[in-house]
Formats: C-alpha cells, structure tokens, sequence
C-alpha cells in the first residue's frame, strides 16, 4: 500500500494534475461571473463565456504543442509531437480545447481532493503530538487521545496519503485514455510531420554539401600553399610569407563557413555574415592564384543581375570545380569561363589532365556528385568528361566540366 508513495510517476502525474487546475482559473472565472447573475439571460452569457475562453485557450498551434509535451512529460504518454509549423484546421484545434476541458476539470478535482487528504493527514498526526483533542469533520467530533492511545492517527494519516496517491493515479489514467483520441496526430498531422522532417534532412544534407565545398577547397589550397612557401622558403622568402598569408586567409574563412553550418545544425543563432556569391568570383580565383595555380577567367555579361539562388548555388559550383581541378589536374593551364546569355548562367572550367589515372576516381567523386545534385536541383545541365586538347596532340587531353542554370526557373 505504501509503494505508490515512493513511485515518480504519482508525483509527475500530480504536477500535470496541478497545472490542469491552474489552467481551469480563467473558465472558472467566467462560471463564477455568471453565478453573480443568476438569470437565465446570466447563466447562458456565462456558458457561453466559458466556452469561448476554453476554444480560446486551445486555438493556437503551441497550446497543442504544449499539450503533448506535457502529456509525455508527467503521465507518460508516447504520443508525436506536432510539426512546427503544422496545418493547423479548426478541427484539430477543437480537439486541443476538448482535451483542455478534461485536463482542467480532472486536474482541479484530483488537487482538491489530494488537498484535503493532505490537510487530514497532517491534522491527525500534528493533534496527536499536541497531546491529543478534538477534530470536527462535517460537524463529526471525534477525539484524539494523547499518548500511546492516539497511535491510531499514524494508520489514519498513511491511509490518507495512499488514498491521495490512488486518486491521482485515477486521474492521471483517465487522462491517458483520453490523450490518443484527443491529441494524436490525424493524417493530416502525421502528413505535415513528415514533410517537416523530409524538410529538414534536407537542409542537413545541404549543409554537409555546403561544408564539404568550402573546407575540402580551403585544405586543398592550403596545402598547395604550404608546398609552394616551403620551396620558397630559402630562395624568396617574401613569396613564402606571402603563401604563409594566404594560408591565413583562407582557413578564415573556411572557420567563417564551419561557424555557420555549425550554428545552424545547432539550431543556435549563426553569423550574419552574406553567403559568397559570383560577385566574390574575384576573391575566389585571387585564392587560387596564390596557391601557385596558373588561371585564366573570363567572364560574360552582368553577373551582379543574375539571380541569388543561382548566383549562391554557381559560386559552390565554381569553388567545387576548382578544388577538384588542382587536386587531379595539377596546377597549369586552367581556365574557367562564365557567361550570362539567353536567360542562362553558363559555367565552363577546363584543365590538363595527365594522364587517366590521374582523372577523379570513384573514391574522389563526391565532389563531381554535389555538383551534380546543385545543377539538378536548379534544373540545369552538367557534363563533366575528358576533352581534346588540339594543342596537345597525344598528349592526354584535358578534363571539361559545363554546368549550364536556368536564370528562371521553367513555367
């Protein structure tokens, strides 16, 4: 009989009774205006005013949100938590008031009774220890006696404080009946739900692109830097301080770039800092250049009017393709192209390639594939294969990548 009394789960179950009969304080106050005025005319304005101020309290998204959560929290419940931002219909919002009513009307009725069996319990026991006297309950004397006689009240008390913990467990077991039907989630619900989570592993996978792009780039160029100041180091130590520099630069804003994923995996505020776009083309060839690659760029039209989506989406591209050109293609004869025509952003990048073996192999591939998925996801065109190299007759051609983006998206 006793073992209730040591279990969490009657504890939980009287805080979520507790909260009910906090949350019943603005209905009450409604009934209790009408019983001021007990005409008919009186009472049906106070009805209505209850029922008003429980749909109220129902309505918004977070009252459901919070509904579940406290329902899995203190009674135990498995039931799944609504989207963040669900379709909410008046329907389900009617279900969130008519699991409001129970919770209100249960959760008062479990803390007054516990209340009074509280008080009773702690009546008997402190009477007894003052050397015994009188209690009246419900105009019932009955007398306490003092000594060993009045023992009686330790049986009482305990009888007391289990009856509050079965009647708490009542409660908090009808309120489970009722949760599944009242607050589970409809199929429209469970529809949103999904699409929540479809939405954010989305983003996650985009962000570990994003993450991919620029850190495998800045280590890419770092470590060509490196090379390059370490053989300078000697003979042109300006050139090397001027690689070491660069290095710098790079890895910060490659901390730039981890710091904002980051944030955002961690759902934390991140830096308000711009995503790059082809208006930093200047910046990024600047880099490549410095870690000793020879570039040559052109570029056709005004790349400032060309869309943000694709203009975000281009610059990855651009970076991604040059990473994979100085780490398969060596560090001459590079050349990139970007032209904005007929409502398309065109991007060519071409390097030598030695020989085939030094081509992206399957293991290296991830690069050309976050290409790929970029390109298709703005539905574009990319192509990426070897190509003659008419200056160099027989002698293992060069590596060509083409991505070509829709400015708008198709009709």
């Amino acid at each position: 009989m006793m073992r209730p009394l040591f279990g969490g789960a009657v504890y939980r179950s009287w805080l979520h009774a507790c909260l009910g009969a906090a949350l019943s304080l603005p209905p009450l106050t409604a009934v209790l205006a009408a019983a001021g005025h007990p005409t008919p005319a009186g009472v049906a304005g106070g009805c209505l005013a209850t029922v008003v101020v429980i749909v109220a309290m129902g309505a918004p998204a977070a009252a459901r949100r919070g509904s579940v959560r406290l329902a899995n929290g203190l009674l135990g419940t498995g039931l799944p938590a609504p989207a963040a931002a669900p379709r909410s219909r008046w329907a389900d919002r009617l279900r969130t008031s008519a699991w409001l009513l129970p919770h209100m009307a249960l959760g008062a009725a479990v803390t007054a009774v516990t209340g009074l069996l509280l008080f009773a319990a702690v009546a008997f026991v402190t009477v007894w220890l003052g050397g015994g006297g009188a209690i009246d309950i419900h105009r019932t004397e009955v007398r306490v006696a003092a000594g060993p006689q009045g023992l009686w009240t330790l049986g009482v008390a305990a009888a007391c404080l289990v009856a509050a913990c079965g009647v708490t467990a009542g409660g908090a077991a009808l309120l489970r009946l009722l949760a599944p039907a009242l607050l589970d989630l409809r199929p429209a619900e469970r529809l949103a739900a999904a699409e929540e989570r479809m939405r954010q592993e989305a983003q996650r996978n985009r962000l570990a692109q994003e993450l991919h792009d620029s850190i495998g780039h800045t280590l890419t160029a770092a470590t060509i830097q490196a090379a390059v100041a370490k053989e300078l180091l000697g003979s042109d130590p300006q050139a090397a301080l001027s690689a070491l520099s660069s290095i710098e630069e790079t890895s910060r804003a490659a901390m730039d770039d981890l710091d904002h994923v980051l944030g955002v995996l961690r759902a934390e505020p991140s830096p308000t800092a711009p995503r790059r776009t082809l208006t930093d083309l200047g910046a990024l060839t600047g880099t490549v250049r410095r870690a000793g690659a020879e570039l040559t760029v052109e570029t056709t039209g005004d790349l400032g009017h060309v869309p943000a989506t694709v203009s975000r989406e281009a610059y990855r591209i651009i970076q991604e393709g040059l990473t994979n050109a100085l780490r398969h293609g060596g560090q001459t004869g590079l050349t990139l192209r970007v032209a904005v025509r007929d409502g398309l952003l065109e991007v060519e990048l071409t390097n030598p390639v030695a020989t085939a073996a030094s081509r992206p192999s399957g293991r290296h591939r991830h690069g050309l594939t976050g290409i790929t998925e970029r390109v298709r996801l703005l539905r574009g065109e990319v192509t990426a294969g070897p190509a003659d190299d008419p200056a160099r007759p027989g002698g293992g051609g060069r590596w060509r990548l083409v991505a070509r983006l829709p400015l708008r998206p198709a009709p």
